[in-house]
């Protein structure tokens, strides 16, 4: 079990992000391991036949299957939402010690080509990073909007859990392996027992939908913290299905809005929610707006995607039991 010490410093500095490099490297981890990322098949099926032929041997011999990835292949993203060009620009830039640092502490043979990466760490780190965006652009960039809109969904509400009960709401529910005691939190994700404290950086939460079912952690130095977790709606990422609503809720609010409103288990934008229904994307964002102006969902603006969430009175509405108001009262009869 991995304990990690918080102190105020670190709550204070904790924060959310998404990672393309970090979805790339445990995308990997999925296809050479499909046993136990079964969630993935789908999408696993559509891209393996295609790396035979790719030209990946830094990235297969960095990524293993089962044992620990060099922290210098995932570092820490900087914003909260980068792009891939701006994680491979901090991947480059990786100190040639710490690429050899953390060479050394992988297990197994040395494969040519990470000899060739321990010699000269920073032509290695170029190939490295050409490689990433050759995978990146057959086998993630056309699933990576649904993706995208999952890890954004995902981020939206860890931070209304922040916002309704701070630290202790927030890891509740963020994965089995994950335990919040004031002051600590405890990651019972590996086979031993260590210590580590947030050095005042306090901890960076990434979700990920191809690190499921499993947590992963980082906390080499000079690095802020990172706990990498299952997101939210992995479950559903590859599902092609037309979404069921219930009938009564259909007479109501007719059947493209009912259901639009029980696809949002997890936030979406629109073109998302259009193709998973068999909408136009005019179409949608129309009934989205009219169950926006009903305080049915909401929209949350992020440069330039809007992702649209159920409110609390939609999810009532959806499960038929609407929050509790006051008693109506009427005013007394009066005879003419």
């Amino acid at each position: 079990m991995l304990e990690l010490a918080f102190s105020a410093q670190d709550v204070a500095q904790t924060r959310l992000a998404c990672s393309p490099l970090n979805e790339a490297v445990m995308s990997v981890r999925a296809l050479k391991d499909p046993a136990h990322h079964a969630l993935h098949l789908p999408w696993i099926k559509n891209v393996r036949d295609w790396l035979p032929e790719a030209d990946l041997r830094l990235l297969d011999g960095l990524v293993p299957a089962a044992d620990r990835t060099p922290d210098f292949v995932t570092p820490p993203p900087g914003t909260p939402l980068p792009d891939l060009a701006d994680e491979l620009d901090r991947l480059r830039a990786t100190p040639p010690d710490q690429v050899r640092r953390d060479l050394d502490g992988m297990t197994g043979p040395r494969p040519r080509a990470l000899a060739e990466l321990y010699a000269d760490p920073a032509a290695g780190l170029g190939r490295l990073a050409d490689e990433i965006v050759r995978y990146w652009e057959t086998a993630l960039a056309p699933d990576w909007p649904r993706i995208r809109s999952v890890l954004e969904g995902d981020i939206l509400h860890r931070a209304r859990r922040i916002a309704e009960g701070g630290a202790d709401l927030l890891f509740r529910d963020l994965h089995a392996q994950v335990e919040w005691r004031p002051g600590t939190l405890y990651l019972s994700h590996r086979p031993y027992s260590h210590t580590r404290t947030g050095r005042g950086l306090g901890l960076l939460l990434v979700p990920s939908v191809f690190a499921w079912p499993r947590i992963f952690t980082q906390t080499s130095q000079p690095w802020q913290p990172m706990l990498i977790y299952p997101a939210r709606g992995a479950g559903t990422l590859w599902e092609s299905r037309a979404t069921a609503s219930p009938r009564a809720l259909e007479q109501v609010l007719g059947r493209s809005r009912a259901r639009l409103l029980t696809e949002l288990d997890a936030p979406a934008t629109t073109t998302d929610l259009a193709g998973r229904l068999g909408m136009t994307t005019g179409g949608a964002s129309q009934h989205l707006t009219a169950l926006r102006d009903a305080h049915l969902v909401t929209a949350h603006r992020d440069r330039r995607l809007v992702l649209y969430a159920r409110s609390p009175l939609g999810d009532a509405l959806l499960n038929g039991r609407l929050p509790d108001a006051a008693p109506l009262t009427f005013p007394a009869a009066t005879s003419s």
